[in-house]
């Protein structure tokens, strides 16, 4: 059975990842990149979906045991699992994916620390999510799976028979390292790995790369682990980042809503960028814009919100029924409809990402400003129709008013550069136009009775998304209109712990997303919160809020997509983008301090730190 979400790890290489239980058990690997096919898909099924686990072994008919303590190595996606078993001794496992090979590769390294301890592995690789199980075979003494996109090499150093599984005694100063490394079918085999030249190439990679962060700050260590996430959560072969690392983890424990998040989105990738932006990373956003120019630039008349994280437009939904879905929550689904949705939001978050990257130093790009004014160009013809809103909601469109905000934003945003030379197009039109939607916004969107702007034009309806007005720019922090919105949305939309909802799933307008059930509270919104609380001068609250958020992490610092307030667990694709940029991002404009980042000691040394590949 999986583990609550919030207890697996992530390891990843930047171009897939994998999650591992606290049980050792790695339970979602998708290969050779995040949206392809799952080889272990046990996380949304049972065992017969692919796993592999590597523990001390148990006997047959009880669970495997749980891990005495886990945690990563300092700055880096290296995962250390031990088990401290009385009478026996201790052991540890080492897991990791290298980076920039090529090929991914997950090793996990098993060294008795005291003791003598049995240990067992056992590897079900599956073809297809699960759909069939990949029959192993011996090739020149190796074990080779064959899988839906390729061929897995299993390499061992332990004493086992050739296969999948079995059992072998770790000692006190022993090691054993396995190996499962992806190759396309008509690849030559893998030279087996290095395991320890692996390691600290790895280590020192992930060190040299977090090291870069500009934050200084009591939440070091929370901002580091969330700027980890998201670079691991960001295809390095493209510079495309996806919103998640799985599919069809549910909003709610035995729900339908259960979506595929390993795909970029227009709207969660700029996000991304501007996060990292914030901690001093232009690396990813220069790949990012480059992405973006291979991607959109040629076809905005036919701009998607999203796309495959090589450009793929085809994300047609579909259900795999041999799947019961993570806890039995199906349908688990493959692709994503809202692809095909209009969500004017998107232009705005795009140009605001070009823009703050601009304004960050990144050196100008004339193909990036094009698109900029292309995009405002577009918006021209389309602000003023109902659309699908940035929660791609399945019910009719509707005028949100988070919507039209950002189309401000996009215009706001390319108005600045044409006054200050760094972009061109017709200035006095754009600054009317912008000026039209702001009175209109004012007027069609602002309950004042309530003293509320609401979630659509016409509706009586909260929505979370308000909460950006003034981090926006639209209007200022004091502005009453503001205040009173940030209120509202804090006494209707606030779980009784304080986390906030994106929206009214139940009343007046409960069928706005055209989906029955529930959900859980939105961690992004709820740091939304935190950051508008210390806007209008409510520091403390902010920061009581802050670390409320903080707490609901997981040992390893991980963050899902939603808060379920009933079963006080999270719930939703995990690691979510969405929740490490809310993070990020709240700690960076209300919690830096000017002192200088300590980091923890590391374990490497500055001869291995020197070996590191340069990072992606």
């Amino acid at each position: 059975m999986p583990h609550l979400i919030e207890d697996y790890a992530l390891i990843g290489d930047t171009q897939t990842g994998a999650l591992v239980g606290p049980d050792g058990t790695t339970d979602w690997l998708c290969l050779p990149d995040f949206d392809s096919s799952a080889v272990f898909a046990g996380l949304l099924g049972t065992e017969q979906h692919g796993f592999w686990r590597i523990g001390p072994a148990h006997a047959e008919g009880t669970l495997p045991p749980v891990a005495s303590s886990r945690r990563y190595r300092p700055q880096s996606l290296i995962l250390e699992t031990e088990w401290h078993l009385p009478g026996h001794g201790t052991v540890r496992v080492t897991d990791l994916m290298p980076t920039g090979e090529g090929a991914p590769r997950l090793i996990r390294l098993v060294e008795g620390i005291t003791g003598r301890v049995r240990m067992r592995s056992e590897l079900h690789a599956t073809v297809n999510y699960g759909q069939h199980t990949a029959t192993p075979s011996e090739r020149d003494g190796r074990t080779v799976f064959p899988v839906s996109t390729g061929v897995l090499w299993l390499d061992t150093s332990a004493d086992i028979p050739l296969g999948a599984g079995g059992e072998f005694t770790i000692g006190e100063g022993d090691s054993v390292t396995f190996a499962l490394t992806w190759q396309p079918g008509t690849a030559v085999a893998p030279q087996p790995p290095d395991a320890r030249d692996a390691l600290l190439r790895t280590q020192a990679y992930w060190h040299t790369w977090a090291a870069q962060s500009t934050y200084r700050g009591p939440y070091a260590e929370a901002v580091t682990r969330s700027a980890i996430t998201l670079k691991a959560l960001t295809h390095a072969p493209t510079g495309a980042p996806v919103a998640a690392l799985t599919s069809s983890l549910p909003e709610t424990i035995g729900g339908i809503r259960n979506w595929d998040y390993r795909y970029t989105w227009l709207r969660d990738a700029a996000m991304t960028m501007i996060a990292l932006l914030c901690l001093g990373y232009l690396d990813e956003a220069r790949a990012w814009r480059a992405w973006l120019l291979r991607v959109i630039a040629a076809d905005l008349q036919n701009l998607q919100i999203m796309y495959g994280i090589r450009g793929e437009r085809d994300l047609s939904e579909t259900e795999l029924g041999w799947l019961p879905g993570y806890e039995k929550s199906g349908p688990v689904r493959l692709g994503n409809g809202a692809a095909t949705q209009l969500q004017l939001d998107v232009y705005g978050e795009v140009i605001d990402a070009l823009y703050q990257a601009h304004l960050a130093g990144l050196e100008p790009d004339p193909e990036a400003t094009r698109l900029m004014v292309g995009l405002v160009t577009q918006l021209e013809q389309l602000w003023s129709v109902p659309d699908a809103g940035i929660w791609e909601v399945r019910g009719p469109a509707r005028h949100f008013v988070h919507s039209k905000v950002m189309v401000w934003v996009a215009l706001d945003r390319v108005i600045k550069l044409i006054q200050s030379g760094d972009a061109t197009g017709p200035l006095e039109r754009w600054r009317k136009l912008r000026d039209t939607i702001w009175r209109e916004v004012c007027e069609k969107g602002y309950d004042p009775v309530r003293n509320t702007f609401t979630q659509s034009y016409g509706s009586k309806e909260l929505d979370a998304s308000l909460l950006l007005i003034p981090q926006m720019g639209f209007l200022p922090p004091d502005d009453k209109r503001v205040i009173g919105t940030i209120e509202a949305i804090q006494r209707e939309l606030s779980t009784p712990d304080g986390f906030i909802e994106r929206y009214p799933t139940k009343g007046e307008d409960a069928g706005v997303d055209g989906l029955p059930g529930d959900e859980g509270a939105f961690l992004l919104c709820t740091f939304w919160m935190a950051d508008d609380l210390a806007m209008i001068g409510r520091e403390d609250e902010a920061r009581q809020l802050f670390d409320k958020l903080l707490a609901l992490r997981g040992d390893l610092g991980l963050l899902a997509e939603e808060w379920d307030p009933r079963l006080k667990r999270q719930v939703g694709n995990y690691p979510q983008a969405f929740s490490h940029i809310g993070l990020i991002l709240v700690a960076v404009r209300r919690f830096s301090t000017p002192e200088p980042l300590s980091l923890p000691a590391q374990r490497s040394t500055e001869a291995d730190l020197s070996a590191a590949p340069a990072p992606q």
